[in-house]
């Protein structure tokens, strides 16, 4: 048997077949699909070997009074836990109970939860772990054009760019697919490292402006004065198409290229380069990504980057373009339809009185039920157990004692809970602290939709049964609405059912679903968001005006500040984290995969030799890199591209190899964004160089919570 599907990783969402034969483990392989041209990197190639791994929960576990897990029944579990939910709530109050979702959940399931959590419920705390992803973006998009949309246009447009500007994204090893679009514009690669998509820059004869890490946003600044100044701002586009350049360029006019090299590294002369590069060009593209977004300042530095390419005239031109590359693989669907703390479905308000109206009619509830919005992801991890804050958490789809900031500081907010419940397929770090932990189906054994990093939409098959015992995510939903006194009609667990009413919650508001149906994804259309009827399909955005009530997009006023924190004697260096090419996320997956996991079996810090000889580290050397909030053990891998001052980690590794124990949580003021990508550090031998790592597989069981 051999069924069509997208891989469950990352938002490229490339198209696969998954065979399974009788008697044989599954196996994947690439099709042909606009988005990856019939290729697969190593994470899809070996996708399906973690559907039959022994590592799979196949009945839902129950905390005893000893500390460990026992397994139960589905009945005894969900009963359980609804009882918790409804003592708590009933002595505390609705906010006393929190949901944290997934950028990874179909958009069947994101609806379901942001319902479940106010209506079911009736709390405001729910966020996901998206809003570690793209918020930064999200925001800076919506202020810009008054739409977010990651690419807005489709991605096979990139090919027939002649050059394209990639700030903080390394889609060489992210999502090496991609690749294939980028393979004939000339790259401006913006990354303090020497990535693998720097170096096919370089081959190509692009370039590569490694700046220090915090200080995208001057880079930004600088290139917008090397603009002007060269005369190569697109004036008569400016003129028609936006409003605030003059605001704008008040910020940019003292950072002329010499004074931009001072504070980013960048030569001034790269910096001019750069700008003639892209003014230049017959198609152009600016597109964002991560390492520039995931900063305490990161709205303001998405856009700066918009300002640059408003000022050269791209958004809503066929052939140019802005763009956010999304990660998760529904980064996109998963923050447009409610489990963002501020939004309901259609990416609607949640303190809009009309959108509440609508939304609440869908529901058959009275819109003063609704509450408003609750805490952003980190703020919501770093309120549970404490005074006012959630007494128990709901997880789905997420491991964030893994992959949320100042992780051993997440760790302790979880300890302190009532109740912790994670619904997941294998025991992550974050199930293994739970008192109750659900089995859920994975992406080949359940039915949904995705929604990709140019806004198309696509079909998730269920190509095999789930494993006896195991439930779809809906059907835990579901089943819990229905223990805490929910018509059952209200929370229905088929997908197609559900689609059909996120269509109808979503109608009329920004991202538009109300027109796609199974029967279109089907029948092979490129349906992308809006959808606002039947036969409409919008790849392409903006084209003819941009989502503001005049039409026009905004140039945002924004000015460099250092990052949140300093280095200083003590902790000299600058930490930045980032993926590598075998892993994905926190790591969950892709470490129990054997390939995957052989390939990549422990943590490492890349580091400049002589910044390796200062701190008394050779090559393979154990480290232990050190921040003001924890520490990680890494192997050391040196590298002449290296900066001196910096020090790069990947960030799938759990327990003392995690990355996230070094990481701030100082939170961008719009989207609060946490400062993934700066941390004053030092490094420190850790034992000799044959030491062996602190263990990559996941912990199995946790004392029981205080």
């Amino acid at each position: 048997m051999s069924r069509a599907t997208h891989c469950p990783y990352c938002a490229l969402q490339c198209a696969m077949f998954v065979e399974a034969a009788p008697g044989q483990a599954p196996a994947a392989r690439p099709a042909p699909f606009p988005t990856n041209r019939g290729g697969l990197c190593r994470k899809g190639w070996t996708s399906a070997e973690l559907l039959a791994s022994p590592q799979r929960l196949t009945a839902p576990l129950l905390r005893t009074r000893r500390g460990d897990f026992t397994e139960v029944d589905w009945d005894t579990a969900l009963d359980h836990v609804a009882q918790r939910l409804t003592a708590l709530r009933e002595r505390h109050g609705p906010d006393a109970v929190a949901v944290f979702g997934s950028g990874g959940l179909t958009n069947e399931k994101s609806y379901l939860l942001g319902k479940f959590a106010r209506v079911a419920l009736g709390t405001s705390q729910i966020d996901y772990n998206g809003r570690f992803c793209m918020s930064s973006a999200a925001a800076a998009g919506n202020r810009a054009f008054g739409l977010d949309r990651g690419l807005p246009f489709p991605l096979p447009d990139l090919a027939g760019a002649e050059v394209v500007l990639l700030a903080g994204a390394n889609p060489a090893e992210t999502m090496p697919p991609m690749m294939r679009h980028l393979a004939a514009p000339r790259l401006i690669v913006v990354d303090p490292r020497r990535t693998a998509t720097a170096e096919q820059a370089l081959k190509n004869g692009g370039m590569h402006l490694a700046p220090r890490p915090g200080t995208d946003l001057a880079l930004a600044l600088g290139l917008l004065h090397a603009v002007r100044a060269q005369g190569l701002v697109d004036t008569e586009y400016v003129a028609a198409r936006t409003t605030g350049f003059e605001d704008a360029w008040r910020h940019a006019a003292a950072w002329w290229p010499e004074q931009t090299e001072q504070v980013t590294g960048v030569p001034a002369e790269h910096i001019r380069a750069a700008a003639r590069a892209l003014a230049a060009a017959s198609g152009a593209y600016v597109l964002t990504g991560r390492g520039t977004e995931q900063h305490a300042k990161g709205t303001d530095t998405v856009s700066a980057w918009i300002n640059l390419a408003l000022a050269l005239g791209l958004p809503g031109r066929e052939g140019s373009g802005y763009g956010c590359i999304t990660g998760q693989g529904n980064g996109q669907g998963g923050r447009e339809h409610g489990q963002k703390a501020d939004q309901l479905p259609g990416y609607r308000r949640i303190d809009d009185p009309a959108a509440r109206a609508h939304v609440a009619g869908v529901w058959g509830v009275d819109p003063a039920t609704l509450p408003g919005p609750g805490r952003s992801a980190f703020e919501l991890l770093d309120a549970l157990g404490g005074p006012g804050g959630p007494r128990a958490l709901l997880v789905f789809g997420s491991n964030p004692v893994v992959s949320a900031p100042d992780a051993q500081r997440v760790r302790n907010r979880l300890a302190g809970l009532d109740l912790l419940v994670t619904a997941d397929f294998v025991l992550s770090e974050t199930a293994a602290l739970g008192d109750v932990v659900l089995p859920v189906a994975q992406w080949a054994e359940e039915e949904g939709t995705m929604t990709n990093l140019e806004g198309r939409l696509l079909r998730r098959r269920a190509l095999l049964a789930p494993p006896p015992g195991v439930r779809t995510d809906l059907e835990v939903i579901s089943g819990l609405a229905r223990r805490l006194g929910q018509p059952a009609e209200r929370f229905p667990a088929d997908p197609a059912r559900v689609l059909a009413e996120l269509g109808a919650a979503s109608a009329g508001g920004a991202a538009d679903y109300s027109g796609v149906s199974l029967e279109r994804l089907e029948a092979g259309e490129e349906v992308f968001w809006p959808v606002p009827d039947a036969h409409a399909t919008t790849p392409r955005l903006f084209l003819d005006s941009f989502a503001h009530p005049d039409g026009r997009a905004r140039f945002a006023p924004v000015g460099h500040r250092p990052p949140a924190e300093a280095v200083d004697a003590e902790y000299p260096l600058l930490a930045t984290t980032g993926r590598v090419m075998g892993h994905y996320q926190s790591g969950a997956q892709t470490r129990r995969i054997r390939e995957l996991a052989g390939a990549q079996p422990e943590a490492f810090v890349e580091v400049h030799p002589d910044t390796g000889a200062r701190s008394g580290l050779a090559e393979g050397a154990l480290a232990r890199v050190v921040s003001r909030r924890g520490a990680a053990l890494a192997r050391v891998r040196l590298t002449e591209h290296a900066r001196p001052d910096t020090v790069f980690l990947p960030f799938h590794f759990a327990g003392e190899q995690a990355a996230n124990n070094l990481t701030n949580p100082a939170l961008d003021p719009t989207s609060r964004m946490p400062e993934f990508k700066v941390s004053a550090v030092r490094l420190e031998p850790a034992g000799p160089p044959d030491a062996p790592g602190a263990a990559a597989e996941p912990a199995r069981a946790a004392p029981p919570h205080g």
